[in-house]
């Protein structure tokens, strides 16, 4: 699933990540990119919703959340790190080297050395007040 997508309302956006729910399997990492309000918490609780996890939130202050299911989801947010250190400590290598889990990575243009070369990178740009235009791009 990649290529570039307009997407007009919340629900279309929900739409975009159950549709990709049912592509991704375990050892995925998904980066996401976008400016503050792009969507990229709205893509992931959909992504949980779709793998039978309600409940998800934005790691913002606690930096990862993780939901059991099927297989383990890691919720990372990188927008209040302040350096790659403080995402070592925490063991991020760990995280995103387990085969077992999908890893969704929100603000990871802010600290590419940390992230796999090997990815699916989601870049959400805001062109109206609900719509979005989202990049697809297996890397």
């Amino acid at each position: 699933m990649t290529g570039t997508r307009t997407i007009n309302s919340e629900n279309e956006m929900r739409e975009l990540a159950r549709e990709m729910y049912s592509t991704i399997k375990p050892g995925t990492i998904i980066a996401l990119n976008g400016e503050l309000g792009a969507g990229k918490t709205l893509f992931v609780k959909a992504f949980c919703n779709a793998a039978g996890f309600s409940g998800s939130s934005s790691p913002t202050f606690a930096i990862v959340n993780s939901y059991p299911g099927e297989y383990t989801i890691y919720h990372f947010d990188f927008y209040r790190i302040k350096n790659s250190g403080e995402l070592m400590d925490i063991g991020i290598e760990e995280y995103l080297s387990d085969e077992h889990s999908v890893s969704f990575i929100e603000w990871a243009e802010l600290f590419p050395d940390v992230i796999p070369h090997k990815r699916i990178e989601i870049s959400i740009k805001v062109t109206g007040e609900t719509d979005r235009e989202v990049t697809i791009e297996q890397k």
